[in-house]
């Protein structure tokens, strides 16, 4: 007894027939329903309707494969480059800045370290701060969110005024003041502070989520049919509330790779011998002038990156946003 989602009217028991009174109905809706095995019927779901839209939105293909390329880069930077920063050897200082080349595509930075290979296995310690920092505030904010949502009273209150204590402070500067009280940063505590100030974002999102489900008709029978508090949670409100939740979430993770770059930047993120674009960038921002490459490459890995993210973001928000159909 799920909430009839805008989606689950599109109904085709003729081809070429819309069905009446449904706001997808047409070939489009009658395309993106899953038909029945014994080919009657054909009912499509909010989530294999708005998966039918996105594989054929140029936005999330293109927004895709270039997530899944970074993810690559993380996971097994091997497969792109055969040297580690790592090992011993790596910089020569009589390489240093020599401009892009045939065998060394990136150049070499100030210490003489191949900037192509640094490049790639930065990518490692970027994609971990913003799958980790967004895997930390969905949990966080989603479950605490759902629960003052449904429970409401005093816990809600409470944490309504707690949330907006945290709102008032910014990220990169809240980020500041609690990196620079730490001698060495990592990804994990990059990642742990800016989880403690952004949770509140999808707090906000889940809870209103809820109160706007759970005084719907099909919870009122769900419950009048003795359905108990962990079924109609599962089984109806969650799933009704958590597509706000993923479409934001996969904005900010591209949001929270470039708080990482800026922490980075300003020397109070991850720290050297670690690998980071924003620690390449600080490093490379006093040789711009007369070298440019030092800066440029890292800083355009960087903001394709970040856009990929918000590419996929806005094609998952398009097809999940029944108002944008």
């Amino acid at each position: 007894m799920s909430e009839p989602t805008k989606s689950e009217n599109v109904t085709a028991a003729i081809p070429g027939q819309p069905g009446p009174g449904s706001a997808g109905s047409g070939p489009a809706a009658e395309a993106s329903a899953p038909a029945k095995a014994d080919g009657g019927e054909r009912v499509a779901s909010l989530w294999t309707d708005a998966w039918y839209d996105l594989r054929r939105n140029p936005l999330f293909l293109i927004g895709g494969v270039l997530v899944l390329f970074m993810v690559a880069l993380a996971v097994a930077p091997q497969l792109f480059t055969d040297q580690d920063p790592s090992s011993g050897g790596f910089c020569n200082l009589s390489d240093s800045l020599k401009r892009p080349s045939g065998d060394h595509w990136f150049g070499f930075d100030v210490q003489g370290c191949d900037i192509y290979t640094r490049t790639v296995w930065g990518a490692r310690n970027s994609i971990i701060v913003g799958i980790l920092t967004t895997t930390l505030v969905v949990a966080v904010g989603g479950v605490l969110g759902l629960w003052a949502g449904w429970i409401g009273g005093i816990w809600d209150s409470v944490l309504s005024r707690i949330t907006e204590i945290f709102f008032a402070i910014p990220l990169l500067l809240g980020g500041m003041l609690i990196m620079s009280t730490w001698k060495t940063g990592n990804a994990w505590t990059v990642s742990a502070v800016m989880a403690v100030l952004g949770w509140p974002q999808i707090y906000r999102l889940m809870r209103s989520a809820v109160l706007s489900n759970k005084h719907n008709d099909y919870v009122v029978a769900a419950k009048a049919l003795g359905a108990g508090t962990r079924r109609i949670v599962s089984r109806h409100i969650l799933p009704n509330a958590v597509a706000p939740v993923i479409v934001v979430s996969t904005i900010n993770l591209g949001v929270y790779i470039g708080a990482e770059a800026a922490l980075s930047y300003l020397g109070i993120g991850i720290q050297s011998p670690a690998i980071s674009w924003g620690l390449m960038i600080s490093d490379a921002q006093s040789r711009f002038l007369n070298a440019p490459h030092v800066l440029l490459f890292p800083a355009v890995v960087l903001s394709i990156t970040v856009l990929a993210f918000i590419m996929l973001g806005d094609a998952v928000r398009d097809a999940l946003d029944p108002k944008l159909r």
